[in-house]
């Protein structure tokens, strides 16, 4: 059975600790992360951040507005439950190739920490560093590569 997500949101922020902003589509450069975004660049494996829709609703309640980006996250993947994957596993979306190489990070600052509880980010989200570069646009597939 193939593995296949939808690319909802695509967010950046140009410094560390500022919220994201939703771009809708963004160049992923190969061994830095996503064009413009302050979390790039070389010397780290945490070049791209992903969160799942599903997860996202979960946590804040379905009827509740959350916008793309409040947990700091560069990718918001609908129908893909990043969790049971490990570190290691490559993930596809037209010439783009993510590798994920951390599960979960204690949150330094994003929109939520102002809500009581733990930060989603820390539980849910994945880093990955960017194994083969390209343009990646919302409504975009990202699939489990083999």
């Amino acid at each position: 059975m193939e593995v296949r997500g939808k690319i909802i949101g695509i967010c950046t922020s140009v410094d560390t600790g500022t919220p994201k902003r939703n771009i809708h589509q963004a160049n992923l450069i190969r061994n830095f992360g996503v064009e413009g975004d302050g979390h790039g660049g070389p010397h780290t494996d945490k070049q791209v951040s992903l969160l799942s829709y599903e997860k996202i609703q979960a946590f804040t309640g379905k009827d509740a507005e959350v916008k793309e980006g409040a947990f700091g996250e560069n990718l918001v993947v609908q129908g893909i439950d990043f969790s049971i994957y490990p570190v290691g596993t490559q993930f596809r979306s037209g010439d783009v190739i993510l590798e994920i190489t951390h599960k979960g990070e204690a949150c330094e600052v994003c929109e939520m920490k102002k809500t009581p509880g733990e930060c989603l980010m820390q539980k849910e989200g994945i880093f990955c560093r960017v194994v083969m570069g390209g343009i990646v646009t919302e409504g975009d597939y990202l699939h489990l590569e083999d």
